[in-house]
């Protein structure tokens, strides 16, 4: 199974870990043994901060690999991820988003590059601008059915 560690800026990590834990609540104990956060807050030393989640990424290998979620390219978490990057053992992906990371957790008994895929496709997936249907127009139905006016939205 690969694992998977969050590092992004307090309280971003630890958040989208009790999320999965949520949404997984029907499965006790699924993300406990692979799922590691680092809550990234000032004062640390970048030092630090690297040996924890080096520590973390040991812990939730398991021999497959880890994927490593960060929140923003180029900032401190960003940064201390990029140094843990290590071809075909651990893969770092910037802008995670719950999206992403319940897309990870669904395959992670796949190999560290096709998680690492899925995860990038769900974040993206992820994101879309959701229409809106003002109360004064509620009643107006537009021509064809859902399927063909939205098939771009899924």
């Amino acid at each position: 199974m690969i694992g998977i560690v969050l590092i992004a800026h307090a309280p971003l990590a630890s958040a989208l870990e009790r999320c999965v834990e949520h949404v997984y609540s029907c499965e006790p104990g699924m993300t406990r043994g692979n799922l590691r956060a680092l809550d990234v807050e000032p004062g640390p030393s970048v030092d630090d901060l690297l040996d924890r989640a080096a520590k973390m990424v040991a812990e939730v290998d398991s021999g497959d690999g880890v994927l490593v979620l960060t929140d923003a390219f180029g900032a401190t978490p960003g940064n201390l991820a990029a140094r843990l990057n290590n071809p075909g053992r651990v893969v770092v992906i910037a802008g995670v988003n719950l999206p992403m990371l319940l897309r990870a957790e669904c395959y992670r008994g796949k190999s560290l590059a096709d998680v690492a895929a899925k995860a990038l496709d769900g974040g993206q997936q992820g994101i879309v601008q959701v229409a809106t249907t003002a109360v004064q127009n509620q009643g107006y139905k537009p021509q064809g059915n859902d399927q063909q006016r939205l098939h771009h939205q899924q």
